[in-house]
């Protein structure tokens, strides 16, 4: 599978939000994902990044121009915005954390079923200034629902964040059988070349040579969960 981008990775170019949210920090909006790792290439500004998991807790780790760093699925994470904070994301499983596989930190009353869920954190409205304002309100019932289970778990109280946890998966359970064909015709597939590509090396065969060629993707720009998104 020639086509696919190196590793079936997915990237975004991501301007996070400079709005500032219902606890007067800018950025974007605390989210997890189920079943994908994601990296932050941080080009321009500065900024933080807000994680919360059940082994590490709270923590907040500064963003600078060269920045790299990542976290795997279950990782809670918030971006801060101090100052023009613009970053490449990297994405697990071509992009998936972009295509489904994320869940919002929202208060119980709209993560307790599918309805109310999808309901919360629709963008809805006829110009982009309308969805923009939907944006920001779905980012401040995010942060108010991160803001409790960090309290939560700054306290000695893990249960909060455990039942998000439940919540999510259960939110997200019947795409599985999506996302496993998704996976297998990017990650696994391209694993599987390498590996026939490495066979073919110890033979000293070059046939798969011939099916070398250039791509190339333009991007989708659109608003995303932390920010102005240009989506490849």
């Amino acid at each position: 599978m020639t086509d696919l981008f190196p590793g079936a990775v997915g990237i975004s170019r991501l301007r996070v939000y400079t709005d500032r949210a219902i606890d007067g920090l800018r950025g974007g909006s605390p989210h997890l994902h189920t079943v994908c790792s994601e990296g932050y290439l941080v080009t321009s500004g500065t900024g933080r990044v807000q994680t919360l998991t059940l082994g590490e807790g709270f923590r907040e780790t500064a963003l600078a121009p060269g920045a790299l760093l990542w976290f795997g699925p279950g990782t809670i994470h918030r971006l801060v915005n101090d100052g023009d904070l613009e970053l490449v994301v990297i994405m697990q499983n071509s992009g998936l954390p972009e295509a489904g596989d994320a869940v919002l930190t929202f208060p119980d009353v709209h993560i307790s079923a599918a309805t109310a869920y999808s309901a919360a954190a629709r963008i809805d409205g006829p110009d982009a200034a309308s969805r923009l304002t939907a944006a920001m309100i779905r980012r401040d019932r995010a942060v108010e629902g991160f803001s409790a289970l960090r309290d939560a778990a700054a306290s000695g109280d893990l249960d909060p964040l455990r039942r998000f946890h439940a919540r999510a998966a259960a939110l997200v359970a019947d795409h599985a059988d999506t996302w496993r064909e998704r996976w297998r015709t990017g990650a696994w597939t391209a694993a599987a070349a390498t590996s026939r590509q490495l066979d073919a090396l110890a033979a000293a065969d070059t046939a798969h040579f011939a099916d070398a060629s250039t791509h190339r993707a333009e991007p989708v720009e659109r608003l995303g969960m932390c920010g102005w998104l240009r989506a490849y």
